[in-house]
Parts: C-alpha cells; structure tokens; sequence
C-alpha cells in the first residue's frame, strides 16, 4: 500500500495535497480505493459550495458499497474532477494520480493539523 510522505490524511481515508497557490486537492487514499474495490460511480460536490470540515460532500460507489467522501477541512469547494467522475476506475489504477475535488481553506493551517504519512500508516495498519 503506497502512502505518499507529501500529502496529509484523514481519519476517513480522504488524502489532502496543500498546492502552492494556496488551494487543496483532495482525494481518498489507495487503502480506501483498496478497500472499496471495483469503483463503478462518483458524485462530487458543485463548485461554489461551502462546506465544513468532517461534511458528507460526495459518495464513491464501487461493486461491494457506496462510502461517503468528507471534507478534510473548513473551505469552498472550487472543482470537481470531471474526468474521474467520467471514468471512475481511474481512481482504482492511481488513487493519488486522479483528484476528486479541490477546495479553498478557509485556514491553510488546517491542512497542516492533518495527520501526516507516519500517522496514516497506523490507523491503516489497524
């Protein structure tokens, strides 16, 4: 299983990358696309809405469930990944390659207070 030490991670298996404009990327991880299996179906979140950390923003479905997707952290959503919505085993081939959304932090911090890839590993692990 691949945790990428570049990136930070929720609880739920959502993986943040903080981009050098100041804006997230958010998708699940690949022990949660591991997990789900065969992913048949996305919907994501419209641009423009505001949502709080720990909101149901978008649902995965794969062959074996239908999982909800959180937002990893307070902010705006700014884009939903057309192409993984239009092919979503993309997200079973690369988990870290194919994006679901992108958000503005209200407070870039709260990235930071993410857990890291050490972190990640252990709740993982359990």
């Amino acid at each position: 299983m691949s945790i990428p030490t570049n990136l930070r991670y929720t609880e739920s298996h959502e993986w943040v990358r903080l981009e050098p404009d100041g804006t997230a990327t958010v998708g699940i991880t690949d022990h949660a696309q591991n997990a789900l299996g065969d992913i048949v179906f996305l919907e994501l979140p419209d641009a423009g809405r505001t949502v709080a950390k720990g909101e149901e923003v978008a649902v995965i479905e794969s062959v074996k469930a239908a999982s909800d997707i959180y937002a990893p952290i307070d902010g705006e959503i700014l884009a939903a990944n057309q192409a993984a919505v239009d092919a979503p085993d993309s997200i079973n081939s690369d988990a870290y390659g194919n994006w679901l959304f992108k958000m503005k932090p209200a407070n870039a911090d709260d990235v930071l207070g993410l857990l890291d890839a050490a972190a990640y590993q252990k709740i993982a692990d359990a």
